[in-house]
């Protein structure tokens, strides 16, 4: 008798531990949202008075070995759409491609996960093959119906780089509008610092990025230069290809990619010091011929 009370009462502090285990979990996860959200009304104004000109806030840094820039962003679309956009990793590789130096992307699984192929290259048209393959590991970290977590890494990169992560969060913030943060993070080692350091003092040290670092005696905004300046330049392309794609979401499926790759190419243009690299038609020609590429690439996935 004693035995089987002795039994009982384990069962129930095994579910008691469950359950407030749960819980814990719950209150955990949900607090993703709730910091999202926090953060908006922290820069809210700062969005809103920009100097950038549009609704973009951008910040980066840069520590010993990693490099991280995350973009804050605020989409005119509700929550339900974005989120429905985002979870397929499928339309990942409708997106990211928009991106200058992306020239494919492709989505699969593997032993039960999703994964993409995404290829890294030059700014100018570019064959996959002669491009660099990223392969990432696509994950919901969260979802639910007012906050979502993505997160998709690499566990190696170009150049010697390690440990690629875009993370991508949003919330809701009112009727018809999401609020949304994207960030990118590396790691590098001793040979990929010397050739980023090379780099940016060669032919990348003047170009600049979107996060002010000081003041001039005008009190004009001295934007960052170098490494941090081009990680940032490549978050905000990415973030304007998740907008391109999303914006041509009314449009019927035949019309999209035309329509998006004039798109992210027209919201680019708004910012020709940070994100200058050639001419429309030249753009547009390279993707055509990408997207080309990249759909003989799914064609031999499946």
């Amino acid at each position: 008798m004693a035995f089987k009370k002795y039994a009982f009462l384990t069962v129930i502090v095994f579910v008691l531990i469950v359950f407030f285990s749960c819980m814990a979990q719950a209150a955990e996860q949900s607090n993703g949202g709730m910091i999202l959200f926090a953060k908006y009304k922290e820069i809210r104004s700062q969005l809103e008075k920009s100097p950038l000109g549009t609704p973009l806030y951008v910040t980066s840094r840069e520590g010993d070995s990693s490099l991280q820039v995350v973009v804050y962003g605020i989409l005119q679309y509700p929550f339900e759409r974005v989120n429905a956009a985002l979870v397929s990793p499928d339309n990942w590789c409708k997106f990211t491609p928009l991106h200058l130096n992306i020239k494919a992307c492709v989505s699969s699984k593997s032993d039960g996960a999703s994964r993409l192929a995404i290829y890294s290259g030059h700014k100018h048209y570019q064959p996959p093959e002669d491009a660099h393959q990223l392969d990432f590991r696509f994950s919901i970290i969260e979802e639910r119906p007012d906050y979502l977590n993505i997160l998709i890494k690499a566990d190696k990169g170009p150049f010697f780089t390690k440990n690629h992560r875009m993370t991508l969060e949003a919330v809701p913030v009112d009727a018809g509008i999401t609020f949304v943060r994207f960030s990118y993070e590396y790691s590098f080692g001793t040979i990929a610092r010397l050739a980023i350091k090379s780099y940016f003092s060669t032919l990348g040290g003047n170009k600049i990025g979107f996060s002010i670092a000081s003041k001039d005696s005008d009190n004009n905004p001295q934007y960052v230069k170098g490494v941090l300046g081009a990680v940032e330049r490549n978050a905000v392309r990415y973030y304007f290809a998740l907008q391109a794609y999303l914006d041509s979401l009314k449009l019927p499926l035949s019309q999209q990619f035309e329509y998006s790759i004039s798109r992210w190419y027209d919201l680019t243009a708004k910012f020709p010091r940070q994100l200058y690299e050639m001419d429309k038609g030249e753009y547009m020609n390279y993707k055509r011929r990408e997207r080309a590429n990249q759909e003989i690439l799914e064609r031999e996935e499946k």
